[in-house]
């Protein structure tokens, strides 16, 4: 088990699992729902299994790659700790379990369960076709709050959409960041990203881009939750500050003349700003 969870690395669940819950409290609160344990685990099921799923089939597809690539290399499947075997099985596994989830929290989370892990399971082959690959990942994180409000309500709604376009455009913007040390491989293996078709300087620009488009979101999300009642104030207002805060320190820790501290960027900056969102979020909403 210990080395599943290492494949799939869990730790990173910290980028969509805080939004998916921010989805979920943002229903019950709009909706007047009556809060169901029940219905939280079922939730929490759902995006731990889709991830895995999704994890699971990108390390799977991507072994003969990361075999090549010294940053890879010693990965669960290319250090033979896992076969590829094993690993599609965990993937069935999971997204049967996924599907089943999503069948047990109502009618429409069952509907859309089927595109969603086309997404998930989609996105790993995007990196040999087009550097679109990380607004393909963007997309599949996207899904998480959204998918969690309509796990409460059973339908749309415009505010936990917003806040789904946001993640769009943080995802994409750090994943950018992210493929910045493998710009070389990538051109050697014939494999499609930002900083492959641009060049570094340009993917840091793009990358900022994206980000600067999270911002002008964050102010949507709060009018649009706010256009029925006033649910959110100066809380969210002081988490949304910090994690605009984050955003912008890690386009400082990180130039194209100095790429040791992508990492730091890439994991520390941003899943503290993801929890940071969620948790004064979610008490502006409950208090």
């Amino acid at each position: 088990m210990k080395n599943f969870v290492s494949l799939v690395k869990f730790s990173h669940t910290l980028f969509a699992m805080p939004f998916a819950l921010t989805g979920f409290v943002l229903a019950l609160t709009i909706t007047g729902d009556i809060f169901s344990v029940w219905l939280l685990l079922l939730v929490l099921l759902a995006m731990v299994t889709a991830r895995n799923a999704a994890m699971g089939f990108n390390r799977f597809l991507d072994r003969d790659v990361d075999a090549k690539n010294p940053r890879t290399s010693k990965r669960e499947i290319p250090a033979g700790v896992i076969s590829a075997k094993g690993a599609l099985v965990f993937v069935a596994i999971n997204s049967l379990l996924f599907l089943l989830a999503a069948f047990f929290i109502n009618d429409l989370a069952f509907i859309l369960a089927f595109p969603t892990l086309a997404v998930l399971l989609g996105y790993s082959y995007m990196k040999r076709i087009s550097a679109l690959s990380h607004y393909v990942l963007g997309v599949a994180l996207a899904i998480a709050p959204t998918g969690a409000f309509i796990a409460v309500s059973g339908s749309f709604h415009l505010a936990p959409v917003l806040l789904s376009v946001l993640v769009l455009f943080w995802v994409s913007g750090f994943d950018i960041i992210y493929s910045l040390e493998d710009e070389k491989f990538d051109k050697a293996n014939k494999l499609h990203s930002v900083p492959c078709l641009f060049g570094i300087k340009n993917a840091l620009r793009i990358s900022w881009a994206g980000h600067i488009m999270v911002l002008p979101f964050l102010v949507l999300f709060y009018i649009s939750v706010n256009n029925s009642d006033n649910l959110l104030g100066w809380i969210y207002i002081a988490g949304s500050l910090l994690f605009s805060a984050f955003l912008v320190w890690q386009h400082l820790i990180v130039s194209s003349k100095d790429l040791s501290r992508v990492n730091a960027a890439f994991f520390t900056s941003n899943g503290i700003a993801s929890v940071v969102f969620a948790t004064f979020t979610i008490a502006d909403l409950l208090l």
